[in-house]
């Protein structure tokens, strides 16, 4: 299964960012292949309007079933993630990538219900 994760850095000490629409970065981590790849969502902040749908769709091309964050997507966005099927998972805002992933794998963390 692969899992993305809002950050603030790129290793699994990096602080998560609670934000969704303007995270920094986006850690993906795949189970399977304990593989782990990174996007640097930094040039979102130079968006005026439609941050979160923008965001979204870039999530989608990282192919992730599961998306942890922070506050979760606004209305917009959650539409968007909607259709691609993306579990999303709430949160873990005041936790390190490593804090946040173990959350999620003893069921810590609140299933996002959307839009």
């Amino acid at each position: 299964m692969k899992l993305i994760f809002t950050t603030t850095g790129t290793d699994w000490d990096s602080k998560m960012d609670p934000r969704f629409g303007r995270t920094q970065f986006f850690f993906v981590y795949d189970e399977e292949s304990d593989k782990i790849q990174t996007y640097d969502n930094t040039a979102i902040e130079n968006e005026a309007h439609g941050a979160g749908p923008k965001t979204a769709q870039k999530l989608s091309e990282f192919d992730a079933q599961v998306l942890i964050t922070g506050n979760g997507p606004g209305g917009n966005a959650a539409a968007v993630l909607q259709t691609t099927g993306t579990e999303i998972y709430v949160g873990a805002g005041e936790m390190t990538v490593r804090e946040a992933y173990e959350a999620y794998r003893s069921g810590a963390l609140k299933k996002f219900g959307g839009v």
